[in-house]
């Protein structure tokens, strides 16, 4: 983050015209006053990045004015200036907030030291101001799961991380889109420089211009101060552009510019920033069909989808579902300090025959209050969760054409016993519910201890049956 507008107090007419000058050089707009009183008249009426102070001034003193400078809600970043001699009233100095301090006479490699430091330190400054008006994040920000289709996407992130490449993340709400960006930007060699979130969809159209790229002072009513965009606190890092779908088509066009030379200029202002920035974009919505209504820039799009990464629903990972939950609810059993035995059985059978159209998001709210209502050392139980369940349809369907047609193994038979209509139900059950008994119980509405005494009678059965054909064969020899 560049340091823009330095304040300079400076009594020596010397000294003050060839630090001005040279920082003049640099492109940094310079306020060059000899005393306190007109330093406070420029503080008053415009904001300053960096102050070089003296000292010794003819109307005060240096140090009392630092003081009366930490009292201000907004101040700059103070360095402090002084002859040798007063070395130790610098490092009091800066014990009393000065930021650093420069020895009478310096040069101007000197001064370029403290511009870089005052600028790493600045924009540190302004991302932790960020972070800390930000929503608070989850600290477990893996993506969890036992899925073939998660491990493709691990896979993918992987590969896509080392690259500088632009990528659009496209899922339902709550399919962990976000959690995808983040990998994304840890697996990537900018890891160790700030992840800036926008949530476009959250920002009100006469604000998102200036979320993103900041505004000048006096831009428009109520712009107090001068104030850096997400963009520029990003620099060196990664942006993620959440929900991008949902920006106006003036403010993509704006967009579009920053996706292609990589610069912009804040509201109001006319100094173009130059910006390095990794950009993630996601969306809930097909952005294809959207460009087809007229309802987002067809170039803009390309520019967003360089890389598309797709993050499939929770109800395309049944694998992942249980083993979400039994993580979900050990995390949640800690935060909240209750003690419970785990998920019951038939509860399990209602986690993986929910259709989750809220996905990972609607999964992770369901056990953190299924374990804040479960009964102290109980097992989690339907009743407990709640939650209305919707069967797969493609497995309903598949049951009741099987239901209709009477036939099994494809072979019709008129007649059957209640025995054999029993037998073939069951047997049809555990084939729909991939030989989980757990599940067909559910679906049979029958208890599991029932269905495996069933499935016994039928080995016995069967066991018997061969018993005898092995007797009569030998019997015929």
């Amino acid at each position: 983050m560049s340091i823009e507008k330095v304040i300079l107090v400076e009594d020596e007419e010397f000294l003050r015209k060839n630090l001005a000058h040279y920082l003049r050089g640099r492109r940094i707009d310079v306020a060059a006053v000899e005393t306190i009183e007109e330093a406070q008249s420029y503080l008053a009426r415009d904001n300053f990045d960096l102050m070089f102070l003296d000292l010794r001034l003819p109307d005060g003193d240096g140090t009392e004015f630092l003081k009366e400078l930490n009292l201000r809600p907004s101040k700059p970043l103070i360095v402090i200036m002084t002859g040798f001699g007063s070395v130790e009233s610098a490092v009091d100095c800066m014990r009393c907030g000065a930021f650093d301090y420069l020895i009478k006479p310096f040069s101007n490699d000197q001064i370029d030291v403290a511009l870089k430091k005052a600028e790493k330190f600045t924009h540190i400054l302004k991302v932790n101001q960020y972070f800390s008006l930000s929503e608070d994040q989850e600290s477990q920000n893996d993506l969890m799961g036992k899925s073939r289709a998660l491990d493709g996407l691990r896979q993918l992130i992987r590969k896509i991380a080392q690259t500088q490449a632009t990528v659009l993340i496209q899922g339902e709400s709550g399919t962990g889109k976000e959690l995808v960006a983040r990998a994304l930007h840890r697996l990537s060699p900018r890891s160790s420089a700030p992840f800036i979130k926008v949530n476009c969809a959250a920002l009100p159209e006469n604000l998102i211009e200036s979320e993103l790229f900041g505004h000048e002072k006096g831009a428009f009513t109520g712009a107090l101060n001068k104030r850096e965009g997400r963009f520029e606190l990003a620099h060196g890092g990664t942006i993620l552009l959440d929900e991008i779908s949902e920006i106006s088509l003036a403010m993509q066009a704006k967009l579009l510019r920053v996706l292609q030379e990589r610069e912009f200029e804040r509201v109001g202002g006319t100094r173009t920033i130059k910006i390095d920035v990794r950009v993630i974009a996601t969306t809930n919505r097909k952005l294809e069909e959207s460009v087809e209504r007229n309802e987002f820039r067809q170039d803009l799009y390309f520019r967003l989808n360089v890389v598309p990464i797709h993050v499939a629903p929770l109800r395309e990972r049944v694998d992942d579902i249980l083993f979400l939950a039994e993580i979900f609810a050990q995390r949640f059993v800690r935060k909240h300090g209750v003690a419970i035995r785990g998920i019951a059985p038939e509860a399990q059978t209602v986690l993986v025959s929910h259709n989750w159209p809220g996905n990972v998001r609607e999964l992770q709210n369901v056990i953190e209050r299924a374990v804040i209502l479960c009964e102290p050392d109980k097992f989690i139980d339907p009743e407990t969760l709640n939650l209305e369940v919707r069967a797969n349809k493609a497995i309903a369907a598949k049951f009741e054409a099987n239901e209709s047609s009477g036939h099994l193994n494809g072979e019709q038979d008129p007649f059957k016993t209640l025995y054999d209509v029993e037998k073939m139900h069951i047997i049809r059950a555990l084939e729909l519910c991939s030989q989980n008994r757990t599940q067909a119980a559910k679906m049979l509405d029958i208890n599991i201890r029932t269905l495996r005494n069933k499935l016994n009678e039928y080995k016995a059965q069967i066991e018997s049956a061969s018993t005898a054909d092995d007797e009569d064969q030998d019997g015929k020899s």
